[in-house]
């Protein structure tokens, strides 16, 4: 065996080189980062487009309920995991962002894409190791038919064997209170032995959350506070009228069939080019 030695010694160190190294975890250099797979890695984002949560309108109790939470989870006392369901485009995602702000840097957002959640446990892992607190967040969180990831969610999420780490948090946004289709539950419940038990496993995800947000759409007063709130900010109202602004908001939001904070901003980016305005967070 001696003359093979020095080969086999050879072939592990190649062998070693071409291994992946474990991945590693650094919040160095940012405050916010996307996960990404493939390899397992953290890119940084060094600049978040959060809005502030004073331009936050209609939503003032589901706000406080989110920064109540959130301050809890900072200060090291126990805090909920969070559901942020409803109407599309009511400043879900924006408000978690915007108290993500309010807490950096003691607070780490990590955005973690709905199509790598397979990864969590991993992600999980290696949060574990860090020191600092961090919430992993999930936007448009849903479910499909034959769609399995969300058993993993829940065993993350509360009741698997390891646990979630003390100091990650996850809050997830959705369109749907108990994130899983209609037609996925009615499916699960005609072709089941047991209904009942059929549709308790499939809604049992959402109860995981210990925290639910409910967000709806807006009546016309809200509207036109979110366009002033917008025009003040920005300043805005030197270089149209308010009757002129509401106006034109009123025919915006009936364009496009509705009243909410995503139509809002786009209101507001439409007319501050028209006007040329640059509008700056």
């Amino acid at each position: 065996m001696s003359p093979l030695l020095p080969v086999l010694n050879r072939i592990a160190d190649a062998l070693e080189r071409l291994a992946p190294s474990p991945p590693t975890l650094s919040f160095s250099g940012a405050d916010a980062f996307l996960w990404q797979t493939e390899p397992d890695s953290l890119i940084p984002v060094p600049d978040v487009q959060a809005i502030s949560l004073d331009l936050l309108k209609g939503i003032d109790r589901q706000r406080q309920a989110l920064l109540d939470n959130t301050r809890q989870f900072v200060a090291g006392f126990p805090a909920n995991n969070a559901l942020l369901w409803g109407a599309r485009g009511t400043g879900k995602s924006s408000l978690v962002k915007a108290i993500h702000a309010c807490f950096r840097p003691d607070l780490v957002l990590v955005e973690l894409a709905r199509d790598d959640l397979s990864s969590l446990p991993r992600l999980l892992r290696l949060l574990r190791q860090q020191p600092r607190r961090a919430i992993i967040f999930c936007d448009d969180l849903s479910f499909e038919n034959q769609d399995a990831d969300y058993k993993s969610l829940k065993a993350v999420l509360d009741g698997g064997l390891e646990g979630r780490p003390e100091q990650v948090l996850f809050y997830a946004t959705s369109n749907r209170r108990h994130l899983l289709s209609r037609s996925m539950v009615e499916n699960e419940q005609a072709t089941a032995i047991n209904p009942g038990e059929a549709v308790e496993e499939k809604v049992s995800l959402s109860d995981r959350f210990g925290l639910w947000l409910g967000f709806h759409n807006t009546d016309q007063d809200t509207w036109l506070a979110m366009i002033d709130s917008y025009a003040d900010a920005f300043k805005l109202s030197g270089k149209i009228s308010r009757d002129e602004l509401h106006a034109q908001a009123l025919e915006w939001s009936i364009t496009r069939g509705s009243r909410s904070g995503r139509v809002a901003w786009q209101f507001m980016q439409d007319l501050a080019g028209r006007l040329g305005i640059v509008m700056h967070f």
